[in-house]
Order: C-alpha cells, then structure tokens, then sequence
C-alpha cells in the first residue's frame, strides 16, 4: 500500500480563508472635489468628480474606500472657508486617511503657502497625496523608487491573495486532480512568501532612509543654533556626521561620514 503525501500548506495563508495571516493593510483612500462657482457647468464638473473617483478608489482591491471630501461653490485662495477640505485634513491627521487623489494641485488650493504647509503636516504623519493632472505623488523625492516599489509590491500581493481565493474556490466547485491543485496553490504561496520579503525589505530601506533624513535634519539644526565659526567638534556634531570609524594595525584611524566621505587620520 502506497503511504499518503502529506502537504504542509505554509502558515503566511490561513487555510479555510485564503487571507494572508501577514497580508499588509488596505491603504485609507479618499478623494476630494471642488469647484469654485455656481455655474451649471462648473456643477457638472463637480458631480462628475465625486462620482469619477467614488468608482475609481472602489474598483481598486488595495484600497479602502473612505469617502468623498467636497467644497462646493468656494474659492480655494483660502482653506480655512472650505469645511469639506479642513474636516478632510483633520481626519487624515487623526489617522483615518492614508492617500487623498485631487484632479490637480489648483483644486487642492491656489494659495501656495496653505497648500505646501498642509502637504507637509500631512507627510509628518504619513499621509500622501496624488495630484492626477500632474501625476504627482507627495511621498516621492523626485519619483523615489523605494516608495514605487512599495506600492508595486502591495497591488502585486493583493493580487496573488485572489489567485488562492479563485484557486480555492475553483477546487471547491469543480472536480479536480488534487495533487494539480496543490501544486498550483503551493506555487501560489511560494510567490506570496517571496513577494512578502521582498515587501518587508523595501519597508526597512524606506525607514532607513527617513532615520538618515533625520540625522542629516538633526546635524542642520545644531549647525543652525551655532553662533560664529564653528572651530572645533563636539559629541552632538561628530555623533550626527560620522557612521563608523576603523582602526588600522598600523595605528590609523578611518572615518566613514554619514555621505560616504571618508578621511585617513
């Protein structure tokens, strides 16, 4: 008597569910709307805003849909007469949005000084923005590529959580070889785990990244509050500046700065 094959399914799936125990969450997505007079085009224009992204966050598997922020009838100059946008940013504040589309920037707001001061307050807590008509993305430094990765490795492991959905489903509703099927959803799986670590090493280059930004901003900041020349090094500056120093057989001393400058001593 031939024994039986026992397949160990991995443990990122959970079994009966298909939900990956480790899947990373659903990005809080809202979108936001205005328009700056009471013409019938420009209501027109308003309507078809709120419904346009209303179906474009909800077609997305990634996103979860938290609603539509809108100001109708008011100007942009300034944000403090637009409730819709200020309970907008307060939510996204509180932490109930994560990523906020707007047709452009001019919708967002005409006064330069409002609209970088809020996208910073909004960046301080991790809350992005997407600006369609310039297709600009405020957590990008210049297209980062560590923030696309990211995203592409988030739509890349809700997709293969639907393949094992559909692969699961599929076994329960049609007869089919066992051992195929197991193949397929082990094949499945094995995509998720390497995806999956791929995803947590960009998280950590990300916030690698921002600890050095921080540094650098910690080093301009003490440099900023010294009066005069600054003729020798304390602690605090070397601490900011310098990564690590190597001492030689030969007694020499190397120190590698933060930029990858390095100096022989």
């Amino acid at each position: 008597m031939t024994p039986k094959r026992a397949t160990t399914i991995p443990a990122t799936i959970t079994r009966y569910t298909a939900t990956p125990i480790s899947s990373p969450p659903k990005r809080k997505m809202a979108g936001y709307a205005r328009v700056s007079t009471d013409h019938e085009d420009q209501t027109t224009s308003y309507a078809a805003q709120v419904d346009y992204y209303t179906n474009y966050i909800k077609s997305r598997e990634d996103w979860e849909y938290v609603g539509i922020y809108t100001d109708e009838g008011i100007s942009a100059t300034n944000t403090k007469k637009r409730e819709g946008f200020r309970r907008m940013i307060a939510d996204a504040l509180s932490g109930k949005i994560d990523l906020i589309i707007a047709k452009s920037v001019s919708r967002f707001a005409r006064n330069t000084v409002d609209s970088l001061s809020t996208i910073r307050k909004l960046k301080d807590v991790g809350c992005e923005c997407y600006f369609e008509k310039e297709n600009i993305w405020t957590l990008d430094s210049k297209g980062d590529d560590l923030q696309e990765e990211k995203r592409r490795l988030e739509s890349e492991m809700a997709l293969l959580v639907d393949m094992v959905n559909n692969c699961i489903s599929e076994n329960a509703n049609i007869a089919q070889n066992q051992e195929e099927y197991q193949k397929r959803y082990d094949s499945i799986v094995a995509r998720y785990d390497a995806t999956k670590t791929k995803y947590d090493e960009t998280i950590a280059a990300i916030s690698a990244k921002e600890a050095q930004n921080a540094r650098i901003a910690a080093f301009i900041k003490t440099l900023k509050e010294r009066d005069g020349v600054i003729e020798d090094f304390d602690n605090n500056l070397w601490g900011c500046m310098v990564e690590y120093v190597t001492m030689g057989r030969d007694k020499t001393m190397t120190f590698t700065f933060r930029d990858g400058t390095k100096i022989n001593v």
